[in-house]
Order: structure tokens, then C-alpha cells, then sequence
């Protein structure tokens, strides 16, 4: 049966009511099972009164999307409660996803060349089709598909795991593209998803097992802070189950538990917002499961404490809210910005590498230093291969190191090594930018170094000091605007660290590695640059700046690395700075 998107533009605008028993699937795509559906009941909305104001159509929302108001559309889709059957998202639904779209705009066609380059043709193959390995086979969820929905839900996440290799880990994207497939073809499908994967200014889809495992311990993080009774009451009754066990499916409590008809209306927002819709349906789910608990003997402490997580999951079916009432409760938490969540997210994921918890997400990545915490063949190569593009040097010795001898060379080079993250020491530097070869010019530097990620700058003064950073964000990043069209103060990550070689030598991290508590905002302040200068660290002083003409500069303790002053007299004029990036990160 071909899939008629005019029929369904046609019908968008038209929301004011269902009349019909016929009309009541029209806003669902061939892939939908409407004997499924007919379970679902569309009356659950009060009768209208006719002084209700009127549905928001399609048109009035992609006028303020091209005139770049995503405000106003945010506000659109948090108060219009569209019915679930409603013919709107067949086009609302890609416009949305559309706007986050980072590469250039696909030809026509392009899916089905995909489709044919990786089957060897665009026929729907009665077999079944081995599924890429980031799908986890025990959440394939398909809601109301149709088995040839189901097998188009298969072609679409193995046409993307083949376009998308860096994919290592993503369980929640197969339930996603089965969502999508209710309200549209499946070329539209796979667009709106190539658009959430690789989305840079909002984060929609986590992509790795280290993400996956910051994403549920953020949230967990978030809970105690918002949720704070909840949780204090689900550690009392279960003393003897770890709130991992509980945080570690939260994303299922929402794709897995939830009425579908809330779930649509959630997908409403989080097409637009992104992950942080989820955070907050989250919290909400554990308030109410929490109230319930306390009033209803179906959630007594006696029958949920043995499984609380499959509990909380049951909970989300029997649901005891509307999907307005639970959108309206989720975004009237106060204080949970898309900043705070960053902000969480990114300590979160500084503590585990740091920790070693997971391996990066690559299994097949060797270790660069060996059991005696020396390093290894491969990497003695990489640093041998710094060595002799190092342009910082005098007489062919490091950065003033004629004085000393090539031996403090090695040494140096191989302490600043072992500084580096692990999965970077595999890696060959490149040098990107040199003082003494492409001139004194922060524009050029730019140029030359902004979209690399992850670089490090070493500095030496005409006093002979050496000292620089790991700046583990691309410097691009000083251009990207958040909602308010607003460019950022300050970007980077606590990966990020400054360090010393000479005279002193020593590494500063980030203060929040070792430190769970919510140290401020200037505790965080990890890179900043315009176009008249570059900072690295702040809080009551700048760890490092440099001027436009990258001459001058000085150095202050700061509060994000706990660092002293990296030159005795903190102003410093600058001999020569270097940049290295890594090549293949």
C-alpha cells in the first residue's frame, strides 16, 4: 500500500475534531496495525466546550521555525495537547528534526541508493534481517507496527549503522525510528534520524556504552538533587539493591512503560528540545510513583522492594496522570536548564574516565602504558614522533633544554605523555600551528587549529618557561549559540588540564574530578576565546591568556584547575606557541 504523504499534508491543518470511525486513523502512516490502535482511546481529552483555544496548526509552526523563533515553538508544542491520531506530525514531526540537521542537504534518492548499496536492492525481503550490533535485541520495541513495519524498522537502523560507523552502542534508537514510523514514510524515517544523530547544538541519541552509562547516572545524579523524598524513600525500603539498578533502565520506565498516547505527546517535545524532555518526564515519574507508594497497596513497600525497577515499569502503564498533566508537571521543575544538565553530564563522564569505569566505548583500543606505567612500543613511537616535529627547541633540545641534555627531553616528553587521556596516546600528533612558522596571529590560529578536537598548546616564554594545556574541545565551539542566540562564554569539558615543564613540573586537573560536590560555576570555566583573545581556566583569575597577536599573556591561579601562576612574574611575553592535534581522533 503506498503511503500517501499529500493525503496526510492535506489533513494537517484540519484538528479541530474527530467525527468519523473512518477518519480516526488518517493521521497514521501503512506501517500501523490500526487493530492495534483501536485499543488506544482517543476520547481520553475532556469534551470540548468550544471556548478552548484552538489547536495550533502546521503552517503557523513552520512560519516561526523559519523565522528562526524556536522559543515560540517550544512554548507551541508544550501547550498543544494534538490528539494522538492527528494528521499534523506526518509533517510537524520532520520539520522539527530537520532543523538539526548537520550535513548538507541529501539529494532525493539518497536513502534508497543506501538501501540498495547496502542490500543490493530496495525490495522489503520477507527474511529477517540481522540487526547492526548498537541495537539491543531485548528493546527492539515496535509499539503498533505492522510486521512489515517491523521489517522497514530493521532496514532503517541497518542503513544508518552502515552510513553512522562511530555507532557503537544505542539501544534507544531502534524504539525511536519504530515511533517515527507511525506518523511517516520510511524515507522520512531515516532522514529525521541521520538529523538527531548528528545533531551538534542539542544532544538527542547517545551513540556509545560510555554515553549510555553518563546519560543514566546523570540522571540519577539529577533525581537526588530534585527528587530528593523519592529516592531517600526507595533506599530506605530497599536497602539491600544499589539506586544503580534502579537509574540504569530509566529510559525504558518512558519508551518501554508508558502509554503510548503519552509517549507521542512527549515525542512532540523532544524532537525540538532533546534529551532534556526526558530528564525531566523522568523525574515526574518518580514523584508520582513515589505518591502512589505511599496511598495505593498495589505499590506498598512489602510488593515492590524485591524489584523496584520492574515496579517502577509497571507503575508507567497504569500511569495515573493524562499526558498533559505529565508534560505540565515535567516542565514546571524549576532550576533544571539545559546548563545544569551539561554541566552534570559532563562531571559525570569526567568521573568515570578518570576512574577508569569503562574503557571509552572500544574494546579494541590498547592500552598505551604498560603494567610498570611505562609506555608502550607504540606510543614511545608517537612521542618519538613529537620529538622530532617539536619546532619549541634550541640546538636540537627542547624548549631550552641545550642546558640540560636530550635525556630531560625524553623524560619531559614522556611525562607530558602520560598526562595525556589514554585512548589519545595511540594516537600521532601533528603539529597544527606554529608561532615561528604561520606567524603571530590569532585569526590564523584559528584557521589552522578550530576544528580539531582534542589539541594541545605549549608555550614558551622569553624567560624560558614552559607551560601550555589539553584543551579537550574544538575552539570552533566559541562560535555555537545556545536558545537565546547567545554565543557561550566559556566551553570544553573537564578532560581539559593545564601543565608545567619547566622550570616546575607538574599536571593541574580539573578541580571537579576528585571532587563530587557541586563546586559553582567557576569551577568550570575551561576554555574561552574571541576575536582578541584566548583563555584557559577562570574563577577569580585566568590560568592562561593570550592577547590577538599572541605575544603577550598572563597566568593567575584559578578556581577551575587549582593551579598556581605557571611563570613566577604572571605576565609573560611569548617566544613561541605550538598546537598539536591528534591524528585519526
Amino acid at each position: 500500500m503506498p503511503y500517501n504523504r499529500d493525503t496526510l499534508a492535506a489533513q494537517a491543518d484540519k484538528l479541530s475534531g474527530i467525527e468519523e470511525e473512518t477518519d480516526l486513523y488518517e493521521g497514521f502512516s501503512p506501517h500501523v496495525d490500526t487493530s492495534e490502535i483501536k485499543s488506544l482511546d482517543f476520547y481520553t481529552q475532556k469534551p470540548s466546550t468550544g471556548k478552548e483555544p484552538a489547536l495550533r496548526s502546521f503552517t503557523e509552526i513552520q512560519q516561526l521555525l523559519q523565522q528562526g523563533k524556536k522559543r515560540d515553538v517550544k512554548s507551541i508544542l508544550r501547550e498543544n495537547s494534538w490528539p494522538i491520531n492527528s494528521p499534523i506530525r506526518a509533517q510537524l514531526w520532520p520539520a522539527l528534526c530537520a532543523q538539526h540537521q548537520t550535513k548538507q542537504n541529501m539529494l532525493d534518492g539518497f536513502y534508497w541508493d543506501m538501501v540498495h548499496q547496502v542490500f543490493g536492492t530496495t525490495e522489503l525481503s520477507d527474511k529477517p534481517i540481522m540487526l547492526p550490533a548498537f541495537v539491543d535485541p531485548a528493546h527492539c520495541l515496535t509499539y503498533h507496527l505492522t510486521r512489515t513495519g517491523r521489517s522497514v524498522a530493521d532496514r532503517i537502523v541497518n542503513v544508518l549503522g552502515y552510513d553512522c560507523p562511530d555507532i557503537t552502542y544505542s539501544p534507544v534508537l531502534y524504539p525511536i525510528t519504530s515511533i517515527l514510523l507511525h506518523f511517516m514514510s520510511e524515507e522520512e524515517a531515516y532522514h529525521c534520524l541521520a538529523a538527531l544523530v548528528g545533531s551538534k547544538e542539542k544532544v538527542f541519541i547517545k551513540q556509545t556504552k560510555l554515553q549510555h552509562e553518563v546519560t543514566w547516572k546523570t540522571v540519577m545524579q539529577i533525581a537526588k538533587k530534585h527528587s530528593k523524598n523519592a529516592v531517600t524513600y526507595f533506599q530506605r525500603i530497599c536497602p539491600g539493591v544499589k539506586l544503580e539498578r534502579v537509574f540504569m533502565d530509566w529510559c525504558w520506565w518512558i519508551l518501554a512503560g508508558l502509554p503510548f498516547q503519552h509517549l507521542v505527546r512527549i515525542m512532540d517535545c523532544y524532537f525540538h528540545e532533546g534529551i532534556k524532555v526526558l530528564y525531566r518526564v523522568a523525574l515526574v515519574i518518580i514523584n508520582l510513583f513515589h505518591k502512589e507508594c505511599q496511598s495505593n497497596n498495589e505499590w506498598s513497600p512489602d510488593n515492590i522492594k524485591n524489584d523496584i525497577g520492574n515496579a517502577l515499569i509497571k507503575f508507567c502503564k497504569k500511569i495515573p496522570v493524562s499526558p498533559t498533566k505529565l508534560l505540565h508537571a515535567a516542565f514546571s521543575i524549576r532550576g533544571l536548564s539545559s546548563t545544569y544538565i551539561s554541566r552534570i553530564f559532563m562531571k559525570t563522564e569526567m568521573i568515570l574516565k578518570s576512574r577508569s569505569v569503562l574503557n571509552n566505548g572500544s574494546k579494541q583500543l590498547v592500552k598505551s602504558r604498560s603494567s610498570d606505567n611505562l609506555p608502550s612500543s607504540q606510543s614511545q613511537v608517537n612521542i618519538q614522533m613529537m620529538s622530532h616535529t617539536l619546532t619549541i627547541r634550541e640546538n636540537h633540545s627542547f624548549i631550552g633544554v641545550h642546558l640540560m641534555g636530550k635525556r630531560w627531553h625524553r623524560i619531559e616528553l614522556f611525562t607530558l605523555w602520560s598526562w595525556l587521556p589514554v585512548r589519545i596516546t595511540m594516537y600521532q600528533p601533528v603539529l597544527l600551528y606554529t608561532t615561528e612558522e604561520h606567524g603571530c596571529s590569532l585569526t590564523t590560529f584559528y584557521v589552522r587549529v578550530e576544528q580539531h578536537e582534542p589539541t594541545l598548546m605549549m608555550i614558551k616564554t622569553c624567560n624560558n618557561e614552559v607551560f601550555g594545556a589539553y584543551c579537550s574541545t574544538r575552539w570552533f565551539e566559541r562560535n555555537v549559540k545556545d536558545d537565546k542566540g547567545q554565543r557561550q562564554a566559556y566551553f570544553g569539558t573537564g578532560e581539559t588540564f593545564l601543565f608545567s615543564l619547566y622550570p616546575e613540573r607538574a599536571k593541574y586537573p580539573w578541580v571537579g574530578i576528585e571532587n563530587e560536590k557541586d563546586l559553582g560555576h567557576a569551577s568550570e570555566l575551561f576554555m574561552a576565546a574571541d576575536s582578541k583573545m584566548i583563555t584557559i581556566g577562570g574563577g577569580e583569575g585566568q590560568a592562561i591568556w593570550m592577547d590577538e597577536n599572541i605575544r603577550f599573556g598572563k597566568t593567575d591561579s584559578c578556581k577551575t584547575f587549582n593551579n598556581p601562576p605557571l611563570c613566577p612574574s604572571g605576565d609573560f611575553e611569548i617566544r613561541v606557541l605550538e598546537v598539536y592535534g591528534f591524528d585519526g581522533v
